[in-house]
């Protein structure tokens, strides 16, 4: 297969902070095993979900350019994607989930190039290609879905995260490493898996993260649509596996409907769902998300809005009733007895934006150490500083180069020798600079001259607040790169020539002409020297079929059948494998 890379538009304009997380796909690094695994999934969920998934999943099939045989490229897909408007990019592994969340906003699919073990075939905890290419790309191609998830995307970049979602993050990217890796010893899995199981345990409220990743399940990785009598599969979590795709139709999993209770409703990876939800359509996902960021920071704002953000130790945004926007950790906040934030802190490298634009002079630079601002209304005065027009300024003795003091309700007083102010683009004050300024609340100095020229935020109120930066060009590392890194499988002789004997007969059907023979030499060679391999038999018992030897095809059928008794485990997966052969 050709890898020539086909240029989108929507990867060139991704934010810096995006790019980092690409990888190359390495098509040439696909193993003939691994062609042979991608080959059995999908001719097993095209004859099964042609049946069950939703009619856009076939469809979509076609219009991604989406191979049965073939492992897709991904320079391939994107010269097809981009004609219904979005992309896709190879990643490793998780990524975090707020980036997650801003690709899909970009309308760029998320790849997680690497693929699933022979061993993990029907089911594996950690993201790959059968997953991302096989269960999400085809659903795209339905507008209203694909809508669905680009708007998803906005909201889900903005949700605020918790220390306890950090923590949950890298526990669960670790597991689902170590599980694929073939060199993890059982302590490790077992260790791994005990700390995924802590963090789930342990009983902390909900984040919008946490509740936004809910609602992401329940859809978008494990969607149903139709009726809780008749639901047709659309998750890419049930399209790309073997086993759930049968199994969550069965009566054992309840059909629930679809509502906004799924975002308080968790969900364990390392299980099969005991329930799932149920849309009437793609438009209705649409109206409970509504619902869903009715309830986010992102548009109520306030004191809990900023506590969520100082909880996340994680870039955040606040913005004021006056459109000032500023970014960065939070660390403090300090109330008024109405629960109203009168002063709040950010530490470490700030940003003042307005209108998702970062001002100019007010970048990382500049607030290296942080930004803290007192807000609020003035004591005595009945007119808020942004709606003060250059006559009550001047009245209430807010002159440049002179200086002043005020106090606001809270008791906070500022003093200090007023420079000059920033506007909005409606001419109001949204920042007024101060040298020599001295910020107290009670006892407390808040800050003191000897701290720089001061920023004073006008504002009274805060109007929203949610995860990441205003400006994205603000931060370069808004998105933290984790540590634990996906491990190439290892491989061994015996692994080298079992490969050797997956890739010849992979030449064989590609070139269409093979020997009785030819055959027959390989499957001694199995039978010798990989006694439990299940797969490469399987495709052989399709050569002998294609091709008349009858008497070669009972040979083999008689081994499988014999495979299936050795390895009870795997024995539906042989089962369904002749029925699709037969069928053909």
């Amino acid at each position: 297969m050709t890898t020539h890379i086909e240029s989108n538009p929507l990867i060139d304009r991704l934010p810096p902070h995006l790019k980092q997380f690409i990888k190359p796909q390495n098509y040439d690094d696909y193993s003939p095993i691994n062609q042979a695994v991608w080959r059995f999934v999908m001719r097993k969920n095209i004859s099964y979900l042609s049946k069950v998934a939703h009619h856009s999943y076939l469809k979509g099939i076609e219009m991604t350019g989406i191979s049965i045989d073939d492992i897709p490229s991904m320079y391939g897909m994107n010269r097809i994607l981009k004609a219904i408007g979005w992309a896709a990019v190879a990643v490793d592994g998780f990524i975090p989930p707020n980036a997650f969340m801003e690709f899909q906003a970009y309308k760029v699919l998320v790849i997680a190039s690497d693929i699933r073990q022979l061993e993990n075939i029907e089911y594996t905890p950690a993201p790959d290609i059968i997953h991302e290419a096989a269960g999400h790309a085809p659903i795209i191609a339905n507008p209203d879905y694909a809508e669905y998830l680009r708007r998803f995307g906005e909201v889900g970049a903005k949700a605020i995260l918790s220390s306890h979602d950090n923590d949950m993050y890298e526990a669960v990217r670790k597991l689902s490493i170590l599980k694929e890796a073939k060199s993890s010893s059982e302590a490790e899995i077992i260790e791994a898996e005990n700390e995924v199981n802590r963090l789930q345990n342990k009983k902390v409220p909900l984040s919008e993260m946490a509740q936004i990743r809910n609602l992401h399940w329940w859809t978008v990785e494990y969607g149903l649509i139709g009726t809780t009598e008749d639901p047709k599969l659309y998750g890419a979590g049930l399209l790309s596996s073997i086993g759930e795709s049968k199994w969550c139709l069965s009566e054992k999993v309840k059909k629930l409907p679809y509502s906004i209770k799924a975002a308080e409703t968790e969900f364990d990876i390392t299980k099969p769902q005991p329930q799932l939800f149920v849309t009437p359509d793609f438009a209705y996902l649409m109206e409970v998300l509504d619902e869903f960021s009715n309830t986010m920071a992102l548009r109520k704002g306030g004191w809990r809005g900023l506590n969520k953000l100082i909880d996340s130790k994680k870039i955040g945004t606040i913005e004021l009733n006056t459109g000032l926007q500023i970014s960065g950790v939070f660390t403090k906040m300090i109330r008024d007895e109405d629960n109203n934030v009168v002063f709040f802190k950010t530490e470490g490298p700030s940003a003042l934006a307005n209108r998702e634009k970062e001002l100019i002079g007010h970048g990382i630079e500049t607030h290296k150490n942080g930004f803290s601002s007192p807000i609020g209304k003035l004591k005595g005065i009945n007119l808020a500083i942004e709606n003060m027009g250059p006559r009550d300024l001047k009245a209430y003795n807010f002159y440049d180069n002179k200086r002043i003091a005020f106090e606001y309700e809270s008791g906070i007083t500022v003093e200090g020798l007023n420079i000059t102010g920033i506007r909005n683009l409606q001419g109001k004050l949204i920042l007024i600079q101060f040298e020599d300024c001295t910020v107290k609340y009670k006892d407390e100095v808040l800050f003191r001259p000897e701290d720089g020229t001061f920023d004073l935020a006008v504002g009274s109120s805060i109007v929203s607040a949610y995860a990441g930066s205003a400006d994205y060009r603000s931060f370069e590392n808004l998105y933290h790169v984790s540590e634990n890194t996906t491990v190439k499988p290892e491989t061994d002789e015996t692994k080298l020539q079992l490969e050797k004997l997956y890739q010849t007969v992979r030449d064989f059907r590609e070139n269409k002409s093979v020997s009785e023979v030819e055959i027959n030499s390989i499957f001694k060679t199995l039978k010798t020297n990989h006694k439990t391999d299940w797969l490469l038999s399987l495709e052989l018992f399709e050569l002998a079929y294609k091709f008349g030897f009858n008497d070669l095809k009972e040979n083999l059928f008689s081994y499988l059948d014999k495979q299936k008794t050795l390895q009870p485990k795997i024995a539906h997966l042989i089962k369904d494998g002749i029925e699709i052969i037969n069928k053909q």
